[in-house]
């Protein structure tokens, strides 16, 4: 327990997406708010709202408006006063948030890795050539297509429970998790093998948890302070100042990783032709507190060396 306050005549309304992952997370962070201030879940209030990413469920997110599908109803319902505070997966976060609006926290990062989920094999290599792969992700796909073109990928949108169902109904012969969400869903029944991120970049800010709030909202931000996780907040800075760079959104294909070493920050970043037939790595490490100036230059580098159709597809 951090500090003592009196429990507030009105809930604090925590605003998130209703997936079982998204709820997770929503509780994540009443817990520690109520365990800093050592206050009862009757000061808090739950509210789920439904986001335009999770009513359309057929057709790929690029197809419908990327990643600002999961946050904006979310960040209308901050904006507007219906939520006090909104949380987070930050990998699904757009690099820029609506005026009057900022992102003020992070809780600790979990696990970053992706997980293979397949029943049949034990790693990608491990696949016959034409066996179907399940993912809605640009990164994953392009990332599975660099290392096995023969494979073929397959759309597989859906929460984590969905996608588990997809693939014991057949629709793929395997999929990708991440490992964070896996964790903090308490699933260790499923047989994932975690990815090195040598072997495969995690996408930015992946096992991260975000929490938004208006900027003028002085209550919110002296709660907040309290639960700030100040060490993920540096990498986050450096990982999404690279995807700002890049343009980053759901039709670009982009990985990156930053890792802390006492007083420097190492980060690995890669962008990939959606296809899989070609990437650009690069690593470079920089003082903490350059972290924000270290992804914004590595973008600068790797956006040159690709040229302004890279992203396209042949």
């Amino acid at each position: 327990m951090i500090a003592n306050m009196p429990c507030p005549k009105t809930p604090l309304r925590i605003g998130t997406r209703g997936s079982p992952l998204a709820l997770a997370q929503a509780h994540e962070t009443r817990d520690r708010l109520a365990q800093a201030f050592d206050l009862p879940d009757a000061a808090f209030e739950v509210v789920v709202i439904k986001t335009t990413g999770d009513r359309i469920q057929d057709r790929p997110l690029r197809e419908i408006g990327g990643k600002g599908l999961f946050t904006r109803e979310i960040e209308q319902d901050l904006l507007s006063g219906a939520i006090d505070i909104a949380v987070h997966s930050m990998k699904d976060m757009p690099v820029l948030q609506p005026k009057g609006l900022v992102l003020s926290t992070y809780l600790p990062r979990e696990d970053v890795r992706d997980a293979l989920i397949c029943p049949t094999a034990s790693s990608l290599n491990d696949l016959p050539a034409g066996a179907l792969v399940g993912t809605s992700s640009l990164r994953r796909k392009a990332q599975v297509l660099l290392r096995r073109p023969e494979l073929s990928v397959v759309e597989f949108r859906g929460n984590v429970q969905t996608r588990l169902k997809k693939l014991n109904a057949g629709v793929a012969r395997c999929t990708f998790l991440a490992m964070a969400g896996l964790n903090r869903l308490q699933m260790t029944e499923i047989a994932a093998m975690p990815v090195a991120p040598e072997e495969m970049l995690p996408a930015v800010a992946q096992g991260a948890i975000g929490i938004e709030q208006r900027v003028d909202d002085s209550r919110c931000s002296a709660l907040l302070a309290a639960i700030d996780h100040r060490p993920t907040g540096v990498l986050l800075a450096a990982e999404r100042a690279f995807l700002a760079g890049l343009d980053g959104s759901c039709e670009t294909p982009i990985a990156g990783l930053a890792t802390r070493d006492g007083g420097q920050v190492l980060l690995r970043g890669e962008i990939l032709r959606p296809d899989g037939s070609e990437h650009l790595y690069d690593a470079q490490s920089a003082p903490v507190e350059d972290a924000a100036a270290l992804g914004a230059e590595m973008a600068a580098k790797l956006r040159e060396l690709a040229g302004p159709q890279f992203f396209e597809l042949p």
